[in-house]
């Protein structure tokens, strides 16, 4: 019942075809393009030599929870050290949490589009997902009415996702008010993926674990290093909960992956401490990325597109393109329209079905600007072309 990541199946599509040597313009990939910062390699190196080899603890060393307390306490919110879990990325970070709080048939809501894991992973648990749409005249920030009408007695937990991926929606404060207030008087979790945080162009991104100690009680804040320090591969992501929920995340994680990799929780230490010159340099890259983006997409007969505020993702509506051919073959879906676009133009671009919005696609601009002018330039051609 668990389907295969729709995202990492299009980087694998393009990948293959860029081996055999096919000129290929990959905008799939949620990654950086950016080299980990320098004082982050220097720390990974000198870990080595330290001795980091061995197995480190298991929700993490003392240091580095106390690290990241304190880096989200400058994003307000407070969380004790102890209630800090250290796993092997972020998706682990989720699982652990849905592991400890969902039972068989309990109910998770996942307001659409969605992250592409999510909805699995909650069927991966044995919980029943329940998916609400968002919409772009909203921004795509979940209405309270809806979200209300889709609560039963076997709700135990919410995903909010601010700045989101595919969407790049940021929601307000009030926005996030309006939720906490359901959560605190349902009862409910809500699973807070703040993973995009620092990536937010039109302000700074409000923190849902950071509206109130009592809104703070009922969330698993959702963190880690990837995106905001070019550490995808590092692998290092983390819950920060209440202290007595962490312990049962520890739980979960000990009977799977034990601790996070020694060597990248010392990169992952140096990042939180260094200074945020680098971060603030590829922020200012991916802004400018944005706007370049938007104004092409928006050149395009038939793609509406909504300007993301945060993360670093388009997704375009397309549905003006579904109905119409190439070179005799019907798009009938995004996904028919992703494939024909690697098979004849060599872009890779991820279809919007894997994230709960088959009228969409999802295009990463994690890709140095060269990468985004020769994409959209094979997107514009191709859609000139149909009949």
């Amino acid at each position: 019942t668990v389907a295969p990541s729709s995202t990492m199946a299009a980087s694998a599509a393009a990948r293959a075809l860029a081996e055999k040597g096919v000129s290929v313009v990959n905008l799939t990939a949620g990654e950086p393009d950016f080299a980990t910062p320098e004082p982050i390699r220097q720390a990974a190196h000198d870990a080595i030599e330290a001795g980091y080899t061995k197995y480190p603890p298991l929700t993490g060393y003392a240091d580095l929870r106390q690290a990241v307390a304190n880096y989200e306490a400058s994003r307000g919110i407070t969380v004790h050290p102890d209630g800090v879990v250290v796993s092997c990325g972020a998706k682990q970070a989720i699982t652990n949490a849905l592991l400890s709080l969902v039972d068989d048939g309990d109910e998770v809501i996942v307001p659409s589009p969605y992250w592409v894991s999510y909805v699995d992973q909650v069927r991966l648990v044995g919980g029943t997902p329940v998916v609400v749409q968002t919409r772009p005249q909203d921004g795509f920030a979940l209405d309270p009415e809806r979200l209300a009408a889709a609560l039963t007695p076997r709700t135990v937990a919410l995903f909010l996702n601010s700045p989101c991926n595919p969407t790049g929606a940021v929601y307000s404060r009030a926005a996030l008010e309006r939720v906490g207030e359901l959560a605190l008087r349902h009862g409910f979790w809500v699973l807070s993926d703040e993973i995009y945080s620092a990536l937010s162009y039109d302000g700074v991104a409000p923190s849902f674990a950071g509206l109130s100690p009592e809104v703070a009680a009922r969330t698993v804040l959702i963190d880690g290093v990837s995106k905001t320090f070019a550490m995808t591969g590092w692998r290092i992501g983390w819950t920060a909960c209440d202290t007595a929920l962490a312990k049962s995340f520890a739980v979960m994680q000990g009977q799977t992956t034990s601790g996070a990799t020694a060597v990248s929780q010392r990169a992952a230490l140096a990042g939180l401490r260094m200074e945020r010159t680098p971060v603030e340099a590829m922020v200012s890259e991916y802004a400018k990325r944005r706007e370049y983006g938007v104004e092409r997409l928006r050149a395009i007969p038939g793609i509406t597109c909504v300007k993301p505020a945060g993360a670093f993702y388009f997704f375009p509506n397309v549905a003006g393109l579904l109905g119409r051919s190439h070179r005799g073959m019907a798009i009938d879906s995004s996904a028919a329209l992703a494939r024909l676009l690697l098979e004849s133009e060599g872009l890779a671009l991820v279809s919007g079905e894997g994230f709960g919005a088959p009228e969409y696609l999802r295009i990463s601009y994690a890709a140095s600007m060269e990468s985004l002018r020769e994409g959209f330039d094979r997107l514009e051609r191709f859609v000139r072309a149909l009949t």
